[in-house]
């Protein structure tokens, strides 16, 4: 009798135990309730694409930067451009019951299997930089990052322009960004769309250069061997049109005279191509998202509403501006 006895005080204090410790209907757990536990602090899990680039880099430094200061627990991964370690690192992120999740897609397509594993954990997750293609789009808080679309058509535009009073036939060669991602897809899309009101553009190649300076020379020396008149060179990216400098030096050719070159991003090294003429236009990619993640971050962890997409502030830049901008510029 006296052993049984026992045994109950053993399972009530059990029982006690497991309610103090959020497994009841008043959880305390961040995964169940949205919210941080214990001392308030957030923990965000943030997966990288990569370090593809001067403005992958930056991104980078912004992110883990703003969360130091805001007082958010980082976790952060590097996918190395592949989506298999995103989605690893995701499961993790779901395992280790973190209150937020953000990471930069390297695709667009194939991700709400693992978004409807965090929405099912009750962990909110928010884009940078990039978007999905998921019909479903409560897997997501919201998006924060450029209109892609939009900075193509301002390259097309300035190349409109550029060339209003010619008549000849303007050959262009495109360095495309990372196959299937969403920057790659809406670039090529928004540049397109503004050119192909003209008969006299025509894209005579375009191919990935997967948003690398020594991918972007390779590809551009294939091109210059394979179109001999090529009168543009539209890069995705900065560090993509740096390295067809070097192929279009290599070949004889002056960049910016020889070939008129249009990037996106602005990091120093393309808005030094810029003030130096080797570069002829630049369309402004910011990749300082850290601030108004963190914000982002806090308000969706406290279960605020936040708009669905959230785009950041860009410009453009000439010659002149960008001679006036390097001295203070950030990244």
């Amino acid at each position: 009798m006296l052993q049984r006895i026992s045994a109950l005080i053993a399972v009530g204090a059990v029982a006690l135990t497991m309610t103090g410790c959020g497994n009841g209907s008043t959880s305390a757990n961040p995964a169940d309730s949205g919210k941080p536990a214990g001392d308030g602090t957030i923990t965000m899990g943030f997966s990288q694409v990569g370090a593809e680039s001067g403005w992958r880099t930056a991104n980078t430094k912004s992110v883990q930067e703003s969360a130091k200061t805001a007082g958010v627990e980082l976790k952060f991964s590097d996918a190395q451009q592949k989506q298999e370690n995103q989605i690893k690192a995701i499961r993790s992120y779901v395992q280790q019951k973190v209150d937020v999740i953000a990471f930069s897609p390297v695709v667009e397509s194939g991700w709400d299997t693992v978004l409807k594993e965090a929405q099912n954990a009750k962990i909110p997750v928010i884009l940078t930089d990039r978007a999905v293609d998921s019909a479903d789009t409560t897997l997501y808080k919201t998006f924060l990052g450029s209109d892609f679309i939009e900075e193509g058509k301002k390259a097309g535009q300035w190349l409109v322009e550029e060339y209003k009073d010619s008549t000849d036939p303007v050959s262009i060669v495109e360095l495309q960004g990372t196959t299937g991602s969403a920057p790659a897809n809406d670039r090529k899309a928004g540049f397109a769309e503004v050119i192909g009101a003209d008969p006299k553009f025509k894209i005579a190649a375009s191919q990935t250069g997967d948003f690398t300076r020594a991918k972007g020379k390779e590809v551009m020396e294939a091109f210059l061997k394979s179109t001999p008149d090529i009168d543009v060179l539209y890069a995705h990216n900065d560090d993509m049109g740096l390295g067809a400098i070097e192929a279009i030096e290599g070949a004889g050719k002056v960049p910016g005279k020889d070939i008129k070159i249009i990037t996106i991003d602005a990091v120093k090294d393309g808005m030094q191509a810029l003030a130096d003429g080797k570069i002829s236009y630049i369309v402004e990619c910011s990749p300082l998202l850290g601030p108004q993640l963190m914000d982002l971050a806090k308000k969706v962890v406290a279960g605020e509403q936040v708009p669905a997409r959230v785009v950041t502030e860009e410009t453009t830049f000439t010659q002149e501006q960008a001679k006036e901008a390097l001295p203070t510029r950030q990244y």
